[in-house]
């Protein structure tokens, strides 16, 4: 029988009382595993109120005391990342071992988090004139948002609520409602780690949740990672009610393989970025474009017996190199865009369609696809098809292959494959895309650097993690000082300067 799961309020396990429920399903086997609740508006209220009340507690605190806490929250992680891995895998399909990558990755935010008290340092200028002194203060926001997406339900998690609880404030976690339970668990260790009740709250839900969140008074910020269509409308909605908004968007990822370039290593590179997850990553590798004929002869003859002998399993397959589609609607749209490549004219090299393993038939899998001589008109090379497909798109020198990735609407990540430092220095000054690898396929920077993509890969001026976090999770203040001798001046009725 599936199990009922809840929301955590105020550090108590909350049942719903929408009388809406969701699905959850073990991509594996096809099974529903679990029913989660989905929260109404008003259960969005209730949710903020307790995230208010606790607030002003935990924003003063002293922040060598809050780093203590994310010391603590990053040994409890480390302690249960196999407990956490399982969830995932349970919930998601992607391998165990994927599943601890990512949840390496947020373990490294809370490193970087555990540096509050220098990241919290403002500025000070002594006698700017007239013996006043001026200083910066650097407070929290309040009740902060952050909707997270099903691809990483641990990893982003951390990236959004760990900076903003270092900084001080309450986070209201709306997980993806199809695999919620390692969100859940993540709130939980946060209460052993010693964060007060309602800092860290977990609310799940659907678009009644999000649109609850957007449009609610006491809601400052929201920080969200999906996709471009759900994303702009986040954006929008959530800046027309004043608030700060950051969104992380889609992705259509390319490798520029030029003629120089190890092709060996290319061909590995590919097939990790490519098809690790399941190609569900944001950050995944879509489309590798060979520099000249001799390049995309090499690369697609490495690509096929590659491509055709990956190893699909469920995710406590340790023989896996991917598991399956996290529903079987992503399975279905995957293999629609499949065959729409097919009937636009691309060249179908490996077709993953079809895909059954012994014992778990029910599951959501689609083998690893590769195709050839897409061209930049086709829809399965304008689109994210969020799935384990990769197309060659084939450009006939370096300025063709630099303006592919520039055309294109979406500007999350690009890599470069070369010897040459000269061509990977010009690439990375030409290409406007925010993440950019060099003999790297997938750039995704660690948590003392900043993430982002540009153009329709993001919504909102800022980042994610690294520095300029403390931009979008806290507020400025600013203290001109002076402490005067008691000698009366007169009063002044001309615009005040340091002359």
């Amino acid at each position: 029988m599936a199990k009922e799961l809840y929301h955590l309020i105020g550090g108590n396990k909350v049942k719903g009382t929408s009388g809406r429920f969701a699905d959850v399903s073990n991509p594996a086997t096809g099974e529903v595993s679990a029913r989660v609740p989905l929260a109404s508006t008003e259960e969005v209220d209730s949710a903020v109120k307790t995230a208010m009340a606790a607030f002003p507690g935990w924003a003063a605190t002293p922040t060598p005391k809050r780093a203590a806490v994310l010391f603590a929250m990053r040994q409890l992680v480390t302690e249960n990342i196999g407990t956490l891995a399982e969830m995932i895998g349970q919930e998601h399909g992607k391998t165990l071992e994927d599943a601890r990558g990512e949840i390496q990755r947020g373990i490294d935010v809370l490193e970087f988090a555990c540096g509050i008290p220098h990241l919290m340092k403002g500025e000070l200028s002594t006698n700017v004139g007239g013996d006043i002194d001026t200083f910066s203060i650097r407070e929290p926001l309040g009740v902060v948002g952050g909707i997270t997406p099903f691809n990483f339900p641990v990893m982003i998690p951390c990236w959004m609520g760990v900076m903003a609880v270092a900084y001080g404030n309450a986070f209201i976690n709306k997980p993806s409602e199809r695999d919620p339970s390692s969100a859940m668990y993540l709130g939980e260790l946060w209460q052993q780690a010693g964060l007060p009740d309602g800092v860290w709250t977990v609310l799940n839900g659907d678009k009644e949740a999000v649109d609850g969140l957007l449009h609610h008074p006491d809601v400052p910020a929201i920080s969200f990672v999906g996709s471009t269509t759900v994303g702009e409308y986040v954006y929008q909605t959530g800046t027309a009610n004043n608030k700060r908004v950051q969104s992380f968007c889609g992705a259509k990822n390319h490798m520029i393989i030029m003629p120089d370039a190890n092709m060996d290593q290319a061909a590995d590179a590919l097939m990790g970025a490519g098809y690790g997850s399941a190609g569900e990553r944001c950050m995944a590798i879509s489309v590798a474009v060979p520099v000249g004929e001799q390049a995309a002869a090499e690369i697609v003859k490495r690509l096929i017996p590659r491509v055709q002998s990956l190893r699909i399993g469920p995710y406590n397959d340790p023989e896996a190199d991917m598991g399956p589609l996290i529903t079987t609607q992503a399975k279905d749209r995957v293999e629609g865009y499949i065959a729409k490549g097919v009937e636009e004219g691309a060249e179908l090299l490996v077709d993953g369609r079809g895909t059954s393993l012994q014992g778990y038939e029910n599951g959501f899998f689609t083998g690893g696809t590769l195709f050839d001589k897409v061209t930049t008109d086709m829809t399965i090379y304008k689109d994210e098809i969020f799935g384990p497909v990769l197309s060659v798109a084939r450009a006939k020198d370096f300025d063709e292959a630099v303006a592919m990735v520039n055309g294109h609407e979406y500007a999350n990540g690009v890599a470069i494959f070369t010897q040459d430092g000269d061509a990977a220095r010009t690439f990375s000054n030409q290409v406007d895309v925010g993440m950019i690898g060099v003999n790297v396929p997938i750039p995704v920077p660690m948590a003392f650097h900043h993430f982002g993509g540009s153009k329709r890969s993001k919504f909102g001026d800022t980042q994610m993690h690294g520095p300029q976090s403390v931009n979008f999770f806290t507020k400025m203040k600013t203290v001109s000082a002076r402490w005067p001798s008691g000698i009366r001046e007169g009063a002044q009725f001309t615009m005040p300067t340091n002359r």
